[in-house]
């Protein structure tokens, strides 16, 4: 059975969070009080509805209050958002991701139950500020405190040698998860694999040990 959501306002990001799960293969019912931007997402959602995310029955009508995960990106709208996601926590929606123009907000918007908040911008804008610090990084997923998902450019030192000699997660504190080669993808590699001249590399590890890594220290 398909897990269906519901993304409630369809500005940039909940336009690219709708399309994305869409072409998932999800269920997805999308809302926003612009008819332009519930046309341009038609195409790809399950149902769209042109209605004011404030309007309880609007909601109702469209079943956003029966899915299983609900996406609220009307975070300009910060009365608003925090309203809408009241109306869904009382009726009974058990997973919202909310998105929050700030910490204010997004403190708010825990405090009523919501299990997840985001802030976009800041997000983006903290990743790619540590790729043009750290360079060779293309990639970076936030996998815990203190810990991210890397997909790096292999550093010079490292390459003709296989991960046993290299011993990276005992020398370095650095996990390879995967090696990228052209169009391989070779996941969890054993130690006897080497790495090539143009690998990409899916590490998991800090900041500080991937600074290590990326200068062979």
């Amino acid at each position: 059975m398909k897990t269906v959501f519901g993304v409630i306002g369809l500005g940039r990001f909940g336009f690219h969070v709708a399309k994305t799960l869409a072409e998932g293969g999800a269920e997805v019912i999308a809302i926003d009080s612009d008819p332009e931007r519930v046309r341009a997402v038609s195409e790809f959602v399950t149902r769209s509805y042109v209605a004011d995310a404030l309007d309880e029955k609007a909601l109702e009508e469209a079943g956003l209050f029966n899915v299983d995960v609900a996406v609220l990106s009307i975070g300009q709208r910060v009365e608003a958002s925090i309203l809408v996601a009241v109306l869904l926590i009382n009726r009974g929606v058990r997973e919202i991701v909310a998105k929050a123009v700030n910490p204010l907000h997004g403190e708010v918007l825990k405090r009523i139950g919501v299990k997840r908040v985001i802030y976009p911008e800041k997000e983006v804008a903290q990743r790619l500020a540590r790729s043009l610090l750290i360079r060779g990084v293309l990639a970076e997923i936030p996998f815990a405190e203190g810990y991210s998902i890397f997909e790096v450019e292999a550093p010079s030192w490292v390459k003709g040698k296989t991960l046993g000699e290299l011993d990276l997660r005992r020398k370095l504190g650095v996990n390879v998860l995967a090696i990228k080669r052209g169009d391989r993808i070779l996941v969890n590699p054993s130690a006897q694999e080497s790495i090539s001249e143009g690998d990409l590399i899916l590490v998991l590890s800090s900041e500080e040990d991937l600074k290590r890594f990326l200068k062979g220290r």
